[in-house]
């Protein structure tokens, strides 16, 4: 959790006992800023082509526009109402390439909607260039097919990030949003995957002046595996690594169903998400902030214990840079929860790649602007990173629709109640078929 949430318990005073010190901004070492107009992207143009789904017969588009490709697909039923799609992080290779909305691809075709989606003109995590290229995409529909009716802009997982983007800063394009295990947290995201490294650092007795903050050869080969022996990683958790369990499931949503199946999922790859640089690729500096992280590990959360005091104190602290800060369409946009249309947020319950916090943190925003009516959210039981299935997608968006056109809000899951997450039936609601490893539920 955030101390900015134990210090209204507490008082900013009884968070950490004695010396804590805080970190220098982080570094980026010798790497310098990268500019991500002077890389060399490109989109292979023979990858383009994409064929009808069997039994459909639809008129099919792409291309590149402004060195992004795209696609379109329009259903010769169309109902005039146009859907874009934001894929997901890509990694940072040079070749650029088109994601279908594969779950949603069929209830769309059979419902008369078009689609249309890019590969953005850059990869890295450019949340900012994703939404420029994909709000393009719909402008070049607008001559090549028809102006829409309505739009609705979904995505997932970076794509997510970029969906809620779009949503708050083209306010007068979309008609709805969905976004799918969103990074709707933003910047927060890459706060947890340093909490997460240097809390393990610190359980292994490693003192925080050389604990590090960014990864780099020696932090790979040498610290992760003393780590990975140390706390029992590959096997039974000794008593420190049942903390840093601890201290994870409440850095990403508290006490839910399927968090022990998730940290085993997560746990080994979580350790390989220390970043080599801060600025991922697209900000003016390092990003990430743990100065207001607060690692608890017992089950009273309104207070630290000692031992709780004593961690914190020896973990080291990352101050972001000031010019990070920024709003609108630059280095790692802000959701702030200020969109003006109506949304339906899906997430998975043991997703700790982008953790279920990311749709609470949403949500949060979204209420501290008076705008949490316009924000439906809903969370799916799987551990899996965007581990929806087709009925899932397609009921949600369907829902979304009516939500558009007549003004019947959906229902949605108390994410903020801790009582009603913790709850053995979290997630139950729009789940749609349990998965193997779901004992409480089959």
């Amino acid at each position: 959790m955030k101390k900015t949430v134990l210090a209204v318990t507490l008082g900013v005073s009884l968070i950490f006992s004695g010396t804590t010190s805080f970190a220098a901004p982080s570094s980026n070492g010798s790497l310098k800023a990268q500019n991500q107009s002077t890389i060399p992207y490109y989109v292979d143009e023979s990858k383009l082509p994409f064929e009808a789904l069997p039994g459909y017969e639809t008129d099919r588009f792409w291309g590149v526009l402004k060195g992004a490709g795209y696609r379109i697909e329009v259903p010769k039923n169309w109902n005039g109402e146009l859907v874009l799609y934001a894929h997901g992080f890509r990694g940072t290779g040079l070749e650029l390439t088109v994601s279908n909305p594969t779950n949603l691809r069929e209830y769309l075709l059979d419902n008369g909607y078009a689609w249309a989606a890019s590969s953005y003109s850059t990869n890295g995590y450019d949340v900012a260039q994703g939404a420029k290229d994909t709000h393009a995409l719909g402008s070049l529909f607008n001559g090549k097919v028809g102006k829409p009716s309505r739009t609705y802009v979904t995505g997932h997982s970076m794509g997510g990030h970029i969906t809620a983007v779009m949503a708050e800063q083209y306010k007068n394009s979309y008609d709805g949003a969905m976004p799918m295990c969103g990074v709707t947290g933003d910047t927060e995201l890459f706060d947890f995957f340093t909490d997460y490294n240097v809390v393990a650092q610190s359980l292994i007795g490693i003192e925080k002046d050389k604990q590090k903050t960014l990864s780099d050869e020696e932090y790979t080969s040498k610290t992760v595996p003393q780590i990975i022996s140390q706390l029992g990683i590959n096997g039974k958790l000794t008593e420190k690594g049942e903390t840093l369990k601890s201290v994870t499931k409440n850095l990403t949503g508290g006490e839910r169903p399927l968090f022990d199946a998730a940290f085993d999922s997560y746990k080994t790859f979580l350790l390989g998400q220390l970043p080599d640089r801060s600025d991922y690729g697209v900000a003016a500096g390092n990003v990430v902030n743990t100065t207001d992280s607060v690692y608890q590990f017992d089950d009273d959360m309104s207070t630290l214990s000692a031992e709780e005091k004593a961690l914190n104190d020896a973990v080291v602290r990352v101050t972001s840079d000031p010019q990070t800060k920024q709003q609108g369409l630059t280095g790692v946009p802000k959701v702030n929860g200020t969109h003006k249309i109506p949304m339906v947020s899906l997430h998975n319950v043991g997703d700790l790649f982008v953790p279920f916090h990311m749709q609470q943190l949403h949500a949060e925003r979204a209420e501290e602007n008076g705008n949490g009516e316009l924000l439906v959210t809903r969370v799916i039981r799987d551990v899996q990173h965007c581990g929806f299935n087709p009925a899932e997608e397609s009921e949600a968006f369907a829902d979304l629709v009516q939500w558009v056109k007549e003004g019947n809000r959906p229902e949605g899951d108390d994410i903020l109640n801790p009582e009603v997450v913790a709850g053995k039936e979290f997630g139950t609601k729009f789940t749609r078929g349990y998965r193997s490893y779901d004992t409480e539920m089959n």
